[in-house]
């Protein structure tokens, strides 16, 4: 008998353990300290994009990453960027020149890596 109640145990556990671990990586659970329903900050007027880049981003999960990403590239003056979780990119679009060390050090200061970045 109680060898049933253990192998019942480990099998909910093990059934919860896997539910979340999917809704994590299709992006609808939380992580990263936040929540899956997190609102981004106020995001600053758009730029007129003269430039765009196109960042590959590695270990963004969820709209929590998403959101981090994005405020800290916004944080760059003349620069605005959106997040495509699926896509592993972000779109940076600049009214002015901006170094790739400066679009890389904003992301890896969000807690990301870069992959690459194209024009």
């Amino acid at each position: 008998m109680a060898t049933a109640i253990v192998v019942g145990v480990l099998i909910i556990i093990g059934y919860l353990g896997l539910r979340s671990s999917v809704k994590h990586f299709k992006g609808e659970g939380g992580c990263c300290g936040g929540g899956g329903d997190s609102v981004p900050k106020q995001k600053k007027k758009k730029v007129e994009a003269l430039y765009t880049k196109i960042i590959t981003i590695e270990g963004m999960h969820c709209d929590n990453c998403k959101n981090s990403v994005e405020r800290n590239i916004d944080e760059i003056e003349g620069a605005s960027a959106r997040v495509h979780l699926k896509k592993k990119q972000a779109v940076v679009e600049m009214d002015r020149e901006i170094p790739d060390e400066a679009l890389i050090e904003a992301v890896e200061n969000a807690g990301f890596e870069v992959l690459k970045i194209e024009r």
